[in-house]
């Protein structure tokens, strides 16, 4: 498995479809995916799916994951309680491109009640294309973990 070519990638119920849309876009583009879930739009608990995408990521086993939900802010919130795990909720370009510059995020977090498929896309080749400036910044996301 080429880890800088394979994404993991979950929603809920809320974000099913926006996930399925992503999971083809990330494909087309030549990622392999993982997909945590969920398989339809019956109600879950986002957290369950939250969890399988940010352990996965904080143990090493992904690099970057995608996580979905009605706003993302839950999944934002899930996500960010595991060791190296940096989700960053983006809705505009700009945050998607700074959440990498500056914080070298590793987990992009989509509200698929807030943006469009279009959107999306543009976010997250924006985020999988961005790299990480370091320097300063380095210093600021391992005082974070200490």
């Amino acid at each position: 498995m080429d880890k800088d070519k394979s994404i993991i990638i979950g929603s809920d119920h809320a974000a099913y479809e926006l996930k399925e849309k992503i999971k083809t876009y990330l494909v087309d583009k030549g990622y392999s995916v993982e997909d945590a879930g969920t398989d339809s739009t019956e109600s879950v608990n986002y957290v369950d799916y939250g969890k399988k995408v940010a352990s996965a990521v904080s143990k090493g086993r992904y690099l970057k994951g995608v996580l979905l939900c009605g706003t993302g802010l839950g999944m934002s919130i899930v996500a960010n309680r595991f060791l190296n795990v940096r989700a960053a909720l983006c809705s505009d370009v700009f945050s998607a491109k700074m959440s990498r510059v500056h914080n070298d995020s590793n987990i992009l977090v989509l509200g698929g009640r807030i943006v469009g498929d279009i959107l999306a896309f543009e976010l997250v080749q924006t985020w999988l294309d961005t790299g990480f400036e370091g320097g300063r910044h380095l210093e600021r996301i391992k005082s974070i973990d200490n």
